[in-house]
C-alpha cells in the first residue's frame, strides 16, 4: 500500500536516473501529471506521454533527460518536502528559493501547480511539494 504517491512518483524517477533508464513509466494521477509538466517547461525531462489505455487510472511515460557528452543527468535532486504526516505551508513573502535560484520549488496553490518563482510573480503561497536541482 502506497500512502504518499508523490513521494513514490519521485523515487520513480530518482531510481531510473540511477539505474540509467531512458524512459520510466509511474501511474498516473492530476497532481502527478502536473508536476510532470512542471519539470518538462522547466527543461528537466525532456519528453513525456500520458497514456489512459492501460489501467484503470493510466500511466505516465517520462523520458529523461541527459548530457550527451558527460552523461550526467539534468535532475541531480529530488526532495520530498510536506509529506502526509507534516504538510509544509508557505505564505508568499516566505517562498523558498532553492539553492539561491539555481533549483525550483514545486508548490501546490491556489493557481495550480506551479514554480516558486511562478508562485513569487503571482504574489501566491502554498504547498511546498518538492524541491528538484
Amino acid at each position: 500500500m502506497n500512502t504518499d504517491p508523490i513521494a513514490d512518483y519521485l523515487t520513480r524517477v530518482r531510481n531510473a536516473i540511477k539505474a540509467r533508464h531512458r524512459i520510466v513509466e509511474i501511474p498516473s494521477s492530476n497532481i502527478k501529471k502536473e508536476i510532470t509538466k512542471v519539470l518538462h517547461e522547466k527543461g528537466y525531462i525532456q519528453h513525456y506521454k500520458f497514456d489512459a489505455d492501460s489501467s484503470v487510472q493510466g500511466s505516465i511515460k517520462i523520458a529523461l533527460k541527459y548530457n550527451p557528452v558527460s552523461k550526467e543527468s539534468a535532475i541531480l535532486k529530488l526532495q520530498r518536502v510536506s509529506k502526509p504526516g507534516l504538510r509544509k505551508y508557505v505564505p508568499a513573502n516566505e517562498l523558498p528559493r532553492v539553492l539561491n535560484g539555481l533549483g525550483i520549488a514545486i508548490l501546490s496553490t491556489s493557481r495550480g501547480v506551479i514554480t516558486d518563482k511562478e508562485a513569487r510573480n503571482l504574489n501566491v503561497g502554498g504547498e511546498v511539494l518538492c524541491y528538484v536541482y
